[in-house]
């Protein structure tokens, strides 16, 4: 068997919009490290997008899934619910950050999460608006493209999308816009768009995953926070991507200090097990009337076992911890190559293990270099590294490894960008 043979039989029968970055087949992976059907071995800088936070199959979320494979693998959490849901439920509320009483809900993917909190905050505040922002990524259902920021390839195609969508400017000091910019294109909605007493829920990500690793600076999120109270609109974080001690804590919203009235959590949840959430203050997650909320496979027992397990891991091996020193690794060095190559590199952001490197031309912010980004993925994975792309202007590569990659390996991947990098700056 062949990767070369996989990717026709593939071609021929999975549809065309579900593209590969690598036409590489997967036999088996452990911690931060991919072996393919023709043996080759590769070192994951992607981790599913950042899904694995805790290392392909770590023992303990394996034993878990093998546990609760003898007792139950499905039933509907909606029809006969079972301990292990509760349970973590009951973890997922302890852990989000604020002092308020929490509940949460259950669903499979990312995209199911945003809707589903997009349901929560329409019925507590009996509004119908909804505020995003360009660059933002938040699932490829109808809904969540339409607050999705950015056409190609999400939105490309698709339309129409729902109304009483609008999206603002994200604060972007690379880019040279504010804070303050962002508030008055806000101020503007309410003058020519949209009352502020229709508008229900506030969506960010407080670091734009897909839309490039930018960071909306500390006192913006704070300042965001004021004005949805003056409004009395709900503030949805996306922390699909950042969550799971991604940057260094559990949630990102910890490093502004301030609760989100509603959260919605997936990817690093469950290991790779499909699990999503949403969780919320108590009273606006109680909005909705029994069966508005759920499906057939959200809360898996499964994915809930899991879950608990990668929840045990992240505070048994301290991962928080460990992302900001697997973080740091890659960010030092990326800072070193853009002082080698200032014509090239134009900014590095890190938070945690949430790392970017941004390529432009001749130095300059306003000349994105689309085309380098592509050329070293797709070059990496010949010599064994995978990486990935991102951004709104696709000239991002974004480095997302798993938490519990050792730092030899980490330093072994970043030597094949930087000789990659060296033959192509």
């Amino acid at each position: 068997m062949t990767n070369e043979h996989l990717q026709q039989r593939k071609e021929a029968v999975i549809a065309r919009g579900m593209g590969n970055l690598a036409p590489i087949y997967v036999d088996r992976a452990r911690n931060a490290e991919l072996w393919d059907v023709e043996g080759k071995r590769y070192i994951d800088f992607g981790a599913g997008i950042a899904v694995v936070n805790t290392g392909h199959c770590h023992p303990k979320v394996i034993a878990a899934v093998r546990n609760q494979l003898d007792k139950v693998t499905h039933s509907c959490l909606t029809v006969t619910p079972y301990a292990v849901a509760v349970e973590l439920a009951e973890r997922l509320v302890r852990i989000a950050p604020g002092p308020s009483a929490k509940k949460a809900m259950f669903a499979s993917t990312g995209a199911e999460a945003v809707e589903n909190a997009v349901k929560i905050a329409r019925a507590h505040t009996g509004r119908r608006a909804i505020v995003a922002f360009d660059g933002g990524f938040h699932g490829r259902t109808n809904l969540t493209l339409g607050l999705t920021g950015k056409v190609a390839p999400y939105k490309a195609g698709f339309g129409p999308f729902p109304g009483d969508l609008y999206r603002l400017p994200y604060p972007n000091a690379y880019h040279g816009v504010s804070d303050d910019q962002v508030f008055e294109a806000l101020r503007m909605r309410f003058k020519t768009d949209i009352e502020p007493d229709q508008v229900a829920a506030v969506v960010i990500e407080p670091v734009q995953g897909e839309g490039g690793f930018y960071r909306a600076p500390v006192e913006f999120l704070q300042r965001l926070r004021a004005l949805c109270d003056e409004h009395g609109i709900l503030l949805i974080c996306d922390e699909i991507q950042t969550g799971f001690a991604r940057t260094g804590k559990m949630f990102a919203l910890e490093y502004a200090g301030i609760e989100a009235d509603i959260m919605t959590m997936a990817k690093g949840i469950a290991g790779g097990f499909p699990l999503s959430a949403v969780v919320g203050k108590a009273e606006i997650m109680d909005a909705a009337n029994p069966g508005g909320l759920g499906g057939t496979y959200g809360g898996s027992p499964i994915a809930c076992a899991a879950g608990l397990a990668v929840l045990a891991v992240i505070e048994e091996e301290r991962l928080c911890q460990r992302a900001l020193a697997v973080g740091e690794r890659i960010g030092g060095r990326l800072r070193e190559l853009q002082a080698r190559h200032p014509e090239i590199i134009g900014d590095v952001r890190q938070l945690g293990a949430m790392v970017a490197v941004e390529f432009v031309h001749d130095g300059q912010a306003s000349r994105p270099n689309t085309e380098l980004p592509k050329t070293l993925a797709a070059e990496a994975v010949g010599r064994g590294l995978i990486l990935l792309t991102c951004g709104i202007r696709s000239n991002v590569i974004r480095f997302l490894p798993a938490l519990t990659a050792p730092l030899e390996v980490v330093d072994e991947g970043m030597a094949i960008f930087a000789e990659l990098l060296a033959e192509h700056g």
